[in-house]
């Protein structure tokens, strides 16, 4: 670890920036290292000399206010914590979005492989489900509007494009236009089930990080976003929301299908987007491309347009 004056790289200077900024911390002895795994952000650990607590510090990556309202952020994880699923919050600068919380002692990030234990699988349906009936954020931006925001990015920046993409906007807006008929069903959302942002140690509730992309969503499409994510079977999915519904119908498991279409939509554009923004060392633009490739293959199943009319 290092202490505050050793930084020697850009991150390193800002994180002790960040630090410093802490009134609490100016006469404490503290010291810093990396977390790996974020994509958008830099992370670090911390510790301060005869403090037992340790902290989890998130400086924010350039071009990331871009995509994300650090303000709003902020109150959806002390929301987080007061449901019981989310770190206890430290501090918080909203000029920078520089967030510190308590540290998740003992706990552990889940992984691809945990999600092929359905039971896992159901425990975070069951942390969403606490999640979805929280009062709404107070920010409201659905799948559709993410979509929409990132294909106005791709327009200005002008990544390069697949070829079919007029075919797939197209598919996109037929699936926007029935959903929007139908009527969303709005919650809070998290928006984001990478496996690292769900939290476990054993005897001790699951807990959810980072609420960048938090917001009232429609809540097929935050089911549909988890389980294609983690590519769970269809019979298997068919369990999962019998379980988080009570009841499985064909308009929710059609609404739910078309929720993986357009939750693959945007993290597709999301990841082409980024590649004209973000600096990290990550190619955004495969991950793109690779989640375009399975929305094509929800919007080819030939029960697509069945789906549409039974919403």
């Amino acid at each position: 670890m290092k202490k505050l004056g050793e930084a020697i790289t850009p991150a390193e200077r800002a994180a002790e920036h960040a630090i410093q900024q802490v009134d609490a911390w100016k006469d404490c002895e503290v010291k810093y290292q990396p977390i790996t795994g974020g994509l958008s952000n830099s992370n670090w650990r911390i510790e301060l000399s005869g403090h037992d607590a340790r902290y989890f510090l998130k400086v924010p990556g350039p071009g990331t206010e871009k995509f994300i309202n650090r303000v709003v952020t902020n109150q959806i994880g002390k929301q987080a914590f007061d449901l019981g699923i989310g770190p206890r919050p430290f501090h918080f600068d909203p000029k920078t979005g520089v967030e510190i919380m308590l540290f998740l002692e003992g706990y552990r990030c889940l992984t691809n492989f945990d999600f092929k234990d359905l039971k896992v699988t159901s425990d975070v349906l069951a942390v969403y489900k606490k999640f979805h009936s929280g009062a709404l954020l107070g920010i409201t931006k659905t799948q559709f509007d993410m979509v929409d925001e990132h294909l106005q990015q791709a327009s200005e920046l002008g990544p390069k494009m697949p070829a079919d993409m007029p075919w797939l906007v197209d598919r996109y807006m037929q699936a926007k236009q029935a959903m929007l008929a139908s009527g969303l069903d709005m919650v809070p959302c998290f928006n984001d089930p990478i496996p690292g942002n769900f939290m476990v140690k054993p005897g001790a509730p699951m807990k959810l990080v980072d609420f960048e992309f938090s917001s009232n969503n429609d809540r097929s499409c935050e089911l549909g976003v988890l389980l294609g994510e983690m590519f769970i079977s269809e019979e298997d999915c068919m369990v999962l929301l019998e379980s988080y519904y009570g009841k499985l119908t064909q308009p929710i498991f059609s609404r739910f299908q078309i929720g993986r279409a357009v939750a693959d939509m945007k993290w597709g554009l999301w990841g082409i987007v980024n590649r004209k923004l973000a600096s990290w060392d990550f190619d955004y633009h495969k991950y793109g491309i690779w989640k375009l490739k399975r929305a094509r293959s929800v919007i080819l199943d030939q029960r697509w347009d069945w789906w549409l009319r039974s919403l």
